[in-house]
């Protein structure tokens, strides 16, 4: 079987299957089982397979029909065009979280023009965003919170292949509170999907990822009161706060952020399907 016969039938098997982007995952997932890059998949589309990348590959497309994401099956995914490792003790980041440290980013380099702002990343699971943030902001200190041991040996396997070790601090701990002194910028996707909303997620999602990862409680909220509460001490005068929220969660967050601190100014960010994505907040 030739490589381009191989990619068209895993393609076909993917889509017959109901998997979205059935023609994406499928040039991932030859790729991987042949050990080539994408060019090199369409230049030489004749090239034969071996039985041993045929078996290695069905046993890729066997994995998938099971539902299991193609990210934890590869071990890798890319996020703001950066590659991270990536396995079942982390969620799996998401395109639209990219808003959020685009405007973390942007506000970090308009307030503080010499790149040095203390920059906390709440629940940061595979690191993502505080590795993200850090090579964006190269003067910047980084502090990355996670209360999963596992999710923190993820974090730091990506520190280590960027090279950010000491640029970026990994602490384990419940939100804020281990947070060893007060930061000019926090930024947090913490888990916002309600409690009666779980067992509706596809199966890649329910059956693979942490549930610790995603449950946000009966309104979704619960993880953002809490960040809420930690506020005070642990961020500087005139500091912001960066959220990201599930749709239609806007404006009680809004309000729930008005209750603790009324005196604050909160901007609305919508990512680039209208949704409002972010929740912008200088203290």
């Amino acid at each position: 079987m030739t490589s381009s016969e191989t990619l068209y039938l895993t393609s076909h098997i993917l889509s017959m299957a109901r998997i979205d982007d059935a023609s994406i995952e499928a040039e991932l997932l030859v790729c991987h089982a042949l050990g080539i890059s994408k060019t090199r998949l369409y230049s030489e589309p004749e090239r034969l397979l071996t039985s041993a990348e045929i078996n290695h590959l069905w046993h890729l497309l066997r994995r998938r029909l099971f539902h299991e994401p193609t990210a934890y099956i590869l071990k890798r995914c890319q996020f703001y065009g950066i590659n991270f490792y990536i396995d079942n003790r982390v969620s799996i980041p998401r395109p639209e979280t990219e808003l959020l440290v685009e405007k973390a980013v942007e506000f970090a380099k308009q307030r503080f023009p010499l790149g040095n702002p203390i920059i906390a990343d709440i629940g940061t699971g595979s690191g993502n965003i505080a590795i993200s943030l850090a090579l964006a902001l190269p003067k910047a200190k980084i502090y990355a919170t996670d209360i999963s041991a596992s999710a923190l040996e993820v974090a730091g396997m990506n520190c280590q292949h960027h090279k950010l070790d000491s640029q970026v601090e990994l602490i384990q701990g419940n939100l804020l509170e281990p947070l060893p002194q007060p930061v000019n910028v926090i930024v947090a996707n913490l888990p916002y999907i309600k409690d009666s909303e779980l067992k509706a997620l596809s199966l890649e999602i329910i059956n693979f990822e942490p549930i610790i990862a995603l449950a946000g409680g009966e309104d979704g909220l619960d993880k953002i009161r809490c960040l809420l509460a930690q506020i005070p001490g642990k961020i500087c005068p005139e500091g912001s706060l960066f959220l990201e929220v599930g749709q239609a969660q806007d404006k009680v967050v809004s309000s729930i952020i008005n209750d603790y601190f009324p005196q604050a100014s909160i901007e609305l960010i919508p990512d680039l399907s209208g949704i409002n994505r972010v929740v912008k907040v200088i203290l």
